[in-house]
């Protein structure tokens, strides 16, 4: 929180649109609440897709659209490292590798994780699934740039 003549700011929840998929709502709540919005994202995710609650995922999304304020002006820019797909360890789509890196896990211990817990009795498509939502969600990690050195010829 920032002071403005003496007086301490209070944080606001908003929307932020500019940085969001659909309407901003999960950029809005990780700005908030301080945390990364690809695991914001994926939470609501996974939390709409339990079995039972997908109309209420969308109806508590749309409620939220309609009830947090729009937010004037952009976001500050945060220093901390971001949930990114993995272009250096991946299998498929580098979900597993970006999550392994994220929280400086082995991938191998996270991708056997993500397996085995796909594997319980009726959660195969769910894990199927989860993998293709966060595929989604997560951004790919930026490609590095090539800086050529001066010749010295």
């Amino acid at each position: 929180m920032t002071e403005f003549d003496g007086n301490p700011q209070k944080r606001r929840l908003v929307r932020r649109p500019a940085e969001g998929k659909i309407a901003g709502v999960c950029a809005g709540l990780a700005e908030y609440f301080d945390a990364d919005v690809a695991l914001v994202r994926a939470a609501w995710v996974i939390l709409s897709i339990w079995p039972g609650a997908i109309v209420l995922g969308v109806v508590a999304y749309l409620a939220a659209w309609i009830l947090m304020p729009r937010a004037e002006g952009t976001a500050a820019s945060s220093t901390r490292a971001r949930l990114v797909r993995s272009n250096t360890d991946k299998r498929i789509a580098g979900v597993c590798g970006g999550l392994a890196e994220y929280f400086n896990l082995d991938p191998t211990i996270v991708r056997v994780a993500w397996i085995v817990v796909s594997v319980i009795p009726g959660l195969i498509v769910f894990g199927a699934i989860a993998y293709l939502m966060a595929w989604f969600i997560i951004p790919p990690a930026p490609l590095a740039t090539l800086h050529t050195s001066p010749s010295t010829a």
